[in-house]
């Protein structure tokens, strides 16, 4: 499958390059391969020397040679006693483009106006193909910003809200199309349009793409995106004919009981992530666990989109002990949730009541098991369910707002989780993530935006609109102080010490920033 995947995009890139007369020759044999498979040791000397303060930023590349010369090159002259390694990635690389670095914030705008001038600045035109590690896409899109200047999946649903919020609906179109584009083309949304990403994708959200989308164009969008749809949820479902009470667990599915089948995270590959290299070397030679098995659960977790969060962990003060890929998730099995019963509706649609009928039954199953073994009726949340140990996890996350948001909790459990949000996670600037401070990114005291618009809607689906709008108007007044004092929209706030910009994580806070924009522009306009 993965060979497949890389053969397809390679295909593609080189038909591209080949189109548009490029100085790359089409018969570079790197083309469409992840750039620490494409460049070997030396992109393992480079992310392990630390040449870049980030190691995206040599994933991100672009040479200026054939791939075979210039590892010929390296190989030919790293002993050289004057070789000197960051000279000689400049001398055969172009580092990426800095898009936004002449934008200059005017903070006597409103927040307002300043989402809505950020458009421009985060929207990149439909891609050439070059030799690096970006996978072109054919419509414009949106990207976060900061470090992030490709698309992002799960990001762009949030987005997308903000887009609706102004009116760009071709847009949200552009960018709706460039996913059914890359489902067709490789069979899903990877995590990003990237090579180094095709191992995995994201938490998914194109069936709320499909949906938001509809809303503006009438129902008939939804038939017209069906073959994306259940492409998709084939990605999602591959392996579930394999799992057995003896073999459980096949990529991305997890049979906890015969007869009911959920999801877990996961990732195709089990090396470091070349945006992350080093940091996964360093966290894998923490621990006596296999790195292969340590460098798959810190893949899974990218693929949930919380990278990283105590909620993977065994120990919460230590990263080597993370265990993604041994949980089932509320979040994700609620979003496979929401997709079954899209690509249902989009059947109903059609007219076609035998398939419509099929998807609706799969959700109710699914519904039914993620009640069994999500809800913690103890502590009155869903929480995520440790296969592996057959018993739920002690961390309690703001995924437990997802069931809400898609509308499968009970009345009842919707007033536990009410209750726990209110008297545990809100705080002056919002929800925390977490209950737990680890440094983590995903962890308190960090707030994201797509986190509170899910448990916004969650609450306001069973009747808590006061607390709806209370959360709302903590969320609003932190992103509108923090822009007013720095001329920024940042990716994370902390919640909780309302003087600081954001908290920690695996890299410097981002600005931009893509989905805190579509949030704040939608509360602030509904």
């Amino acid at each position: 499958m993965k060979i497949l995947l890389y053969s397809l995009c390679c295909a593609a890139m080189i038909c591209l390059w080949a189109c548009q007369d490029k100085v790359a020759p089409a018969q570079d044999s790197g083309l469409g391969l992840s750039p620490d498979e494409r460049w070997g040791q030396l992109f393992v000397d480079v992310q392990m020397a630390g040449v870049f303060p980030d190691g995206k930023t040599f994933a991100d590349c672009v040479p200026k040679f054939p791939t075979a010369q210039i590892l010929a090159d390296y190989e030919k002259n790293k002993k050289h006693p004057e070789f000197q390694l960051k000279a000689f990635v400049l001398e055969n690389f172009d580092l990426p483009r800095q898009y936004a670095s002449g934008f200059v914030s005017d903070t006597s705008l409103s927040a307002v106006d300043h989402i809505n001038a950020l458009w421009e600045v985060l929207t990149r035109r439909p891609d050439v193909a070059d030799a690096g590690s970006l996978i072109p896409l054919p419509n414009p899109y949106i990207v976060p910003g900061g470090r992030f200047g490709e698309v992002y999946y799960w990001d762009s649903y949030f987005t997308m809200l903000g887009l609706q919020a102004a009116g760009k609906t071709d847009m949200i179109e552009h960018m709706v199309d460039n996913f059914a584009y890359l489902i067709d083309t490789i069979g899903f949304i990877p995590n990003g349009n990237r090579t180094y990403y095709l191992g995995r994708s994201q938490p998914p959200f194109f069936a709320c793409m499909v949906r938001l989308l509809s809303e503006m164009k009438g129902k008939e969008v939804l038939p017209h995106y069906l073959l994306a749809l259940e492409k998709e949820y084939a990605f999602w479902m591959s392996g579930s004919e394999k799992v057995n009470r003896n073999h459980p667990a096949e990529k991305s599915v997890v049979m906890v009981e015969y007869g009911f089948v959920l999801n877990r995270y996961w990732d195709n590959r089990d090396t470091p992530r070349p945006e992350s290299y080093k940091q996964d070397v360093e966290t894998a030679a923490k621990t006596t666990r296999p790195a292969a098995e340590v460098y798959r659960d810190l893949r899974a977790a990218a693929t949930s989109g919380w990278d990283f969060c105590s909620r993977w962990l065994s120990d919460d003060n230590k990263l080597e002990t993370i265990r993604t890929t041994a949980m089932v998730p509320p979040d994700l099995n609620a979003l496979l949730y929401n997709l079954e019963l899209t690509i249902a509706d989009a059947y109903y649609t059609k007219g076609d009541s035998t398939n419509a009928k099929m998807y609706a039954g799969l959700a109710g199953r699914r519904l039914r098991a993620l009640q069994k073994y999500c809800w913690d009726a103890q502590r009155g949340c869903f929480m995520d369910y440790d296969f592996q140990n057959k018993k739920l996890t002690q961390a309690p996350s703001l995924a437990t707002a997802y069931p809400l948001f898609f509308k499968m909790a009970t009345p009842e459990q919707a007033k536990s989780v009410a209750a726990m949000l209110e008297r545990d996670f809100l705080k002056p600037g919002g929800l925390t993530t977490t209950l737990i401070n680890t440094g983590e990114q995903w962890d308190a005291p960090n707030g994201w935006a797509p986190l509170q618009w899910m448990a916004i809607q969650g609450l306001r689906n069973y009747g808590f609109d006061e607390l709806a709008d209370k959360i709302k108007n903590n969320w609003v007044a932190l992103n509108v102080k923090v822009y007013k004092n720095t001329g920024k929209m940042v990716e994370k706030y902390n919640v909780m010490d309302l003087s600081l910009e954001a908290g920690g994580g695996e890299y410097p806070v981002q600005d931009g920033f893509g989905w805190t924009n579509g949030v704040l522009l939608r509360l602030l306009t509904e």
